[in-house]
């Protein structure tokens, strides 16, 4: 989560202000830290200021003027890998020295009524809304962030409170002389101020991960019968070139469980090598019903992890045996994937392999297995030395942004989704063949969508209608929401149902003219037939 530098200062007019920056202070470096690990800095700090602002206001409503509640500035500065992020609202101020030159980063939400008079125009609890300003800074060893009240800094020179700064390298006294200086000069506000230094760069190494690896080593090839660290091999599930599943039981409880373990080929690589342990990291973190669970491994002595063990088949299976869902079933298939899809995205964190193999079929409850290729934005912003793997998910399924190097977010796993849909409706991929080769805009926007309804005529035309959305190439063209995709799945929306109602011309022009040709073609073969008779 990095390290959290913040000062508030309690507005002088509101009469809880101390309150309110010390509530502001102590309440976000607590809540901050409570969020997921998986989030980023930027989703994290902002839902908890959200939630601090919203707080103060409502305590502030007690005052006849809100304005003279519970209202502070605040600034804060969180370190994380090679970054700083800076929010703050008011004016208080942030300023970063880097070599010889100290330079204001925030800038002082007041407004001015004439050149003596100004007044604070945002600030933390002075309103129900929040607009915080957001910064993120590149670190270099050696720079120095000065946080201070208005205090300190409208009562000292910016060149000498940069001279100050360079003159020692003991931020202790640096702080001191500061608030002496202001106070000197006539400072009769609150006084307070804040220094940090960056003395090294928070950085993944080969070597960090290697470390973490080498006290769990890679187990040895794994046979039916053969027990590692308590759990007996039972079978071989799948193996690739990457890794291994094995069906295992516990010999001491019974439980089975599926273990996978990573390839030998990679002993030495560490891309491959933090993908596979932030598999079993995201599994830890996702606690829902349509979700894999992972397995506690007591007393692991070798590098794998375990999930639960799910007897149903996989959805692929049972797309592939034929076995017929009404479409009461699909909707309720829909609104449970998008139940365990919610549950990813909650943590800031995309699926990117929604596929029919990684469903599995509990009953009539999907489950979503695979961690394989998770995007999680909180661990994608630490930086690294070696280059991430970008782990791209099965071509007939994934999103047209993942091969146009376009963001990919919550709307790709949407767009796997409707394609998985599609299948369990017409036994087809939308696009047919030509999607796994595509690989441009052009690639893209030639194919032809073919309507579910039209390899299935039970399917409703509004429902063809939402999977078509959810699966525009552009995805800004896609639903905001998988809520609002999964509302015009169950519930006709008026604007695809005048698809039905257009002539066939404009409804599929291209079916029109062959429908003409055959028509045209029968017309001339009677007239042909006539005539020789």
């Amino acid at each position: 989560k990095g390290i959290v530098v913040a000062i508030a200062d309690g507005v002088s007019a509101a009469e809880a202000g101390r309150e309110a920056s010390e509530i502001a202070v102590k309440g976000f470096i607590s809540d901050y830290y409570s969020t997921p690990d998986s989030w980023s800095v930027k989703q994290s700090a902002h839902k908890v200021l959200i939630a601090l602002n919203r707080w103060l206001y409502g305590q502030g409503q007690e005052f006849l003027d809100a304005e003279k509640g519970y209202v502070t500035t605040f600034s804060a500065v969180v370190l994380k890998s090679r970054s700083a992020y800076l929010f703050h609202v008011g004016d208080s101020r942030i300023y970063r020295l880097r070599g010889d030159s100290l330079e204001q980063m925030t800038r002082d939400h007041v407004a001015k009524i004439s050149a003596e008079q100004t007044y604070l125009a945002r600030a933390l609890g002075i309103d129900l809304n929040l607009d915080v300003d957001l910064r993120v800074l590149d670190l270099e060893p050696g720079d120095v962030f000065l946080l201070t009240t208005d205090g300190v800094h409208e009562f000292i020179d910016h060149r000498q409170m940069e001279k100050t700064l360079l003159n020692s390298s003991d931020l202790e006294s640096v702080a001191q002389s500061l608030m002496d200086q202001a106070l000197e000069n006539g400072s009769n506000d609150n006084v307070s101020c804040q220094l940090v230094r960056v003395e090294q760069l928070g950085q993944e190494t080969n070597e960090d991960v290697f470390q973490a690896v080498n006290q769990l080593p890679f187990p040895p090839e794994l046979e039916v019968g053969l027990k590692l660290d308590g759990w007996r091999v039972l079978d071989q599930v799948h193996a690739s070139q990457r890794s291994q599943l094995y069906l295992v039981q516990n010999e001491e409880t019974g439980k089975r469980a599926v273990m996978k373990t990573p390839s030998r080929n990679y002993v030495d690589d560490a891309a491959y090598l933090e993908r596979f342990m932030l598999e079993e990291w995201v599994g830890r973190r996702i606690d829902n019903k349509n979700v894999v669970k992972v397995v506690e491994a007591k007393g692991r002595k070798f590098l794998y992890y375990l999930i639960e063990y799910i007897e149903g088949p996989t959805l692929a299976k049972v797309i592939e045996d034929k076995q017929p869902l009404d479409m009461s079933e699909v909707i309720a298939l829909a609104e449970k994937l998008v139940h365990g899809l919610r549950a990813f995205h909650r943590k800031e964190t995309l699926h990117q392999d929604l596929k029919p193999d990684n469903i599995m079929m509990d009953g009539t409850t999907p489950v979503i297995i695979d961690f394989g290729s998770v995007y999680v934005a909180g661990v994608d912003e630490i930086a690294a030395n070696f280059e991430r793997e970008r782990a791209l998910g099965t071509l007939d399924y994934s999103a047209p942004e993942y091969r146009l190097q376009r963001p990919r977010n919550e709307k790709s796993d949407q767009f796997s989704l409707a394609v998985v849909l599609y299948e369990v409706l017409t036994g087809h991929h939308p696009f047919g063949g030509p999607y796994q080769t595509a690989n441009t805009v052009s690639d893209f926007l030639g194919l032809k969508y073919i309507p579910a309804y039209r390899r299935n005529p039970l399917v409703p035309v509004w429902m063809d209608g939402a999977l078509r959305k959810a699966m525009q190439v552009n995805a800004d063209l896609r639903y905001e929401s998988l809520s609002e995709f999964l509302n015009d799945l169950k519930h006709p929306n008026p604007e695809f149902l005048r698809i039905e109602q257009m002539p066939l011309l404009e409804r599929d022009p291209v079916r029109f003219w062959k429908l003409a040709a055959v028509g045209l073609l029968l017309t001339n073969l009677i007239t042909l037939v006539l005539w020789l008779s």
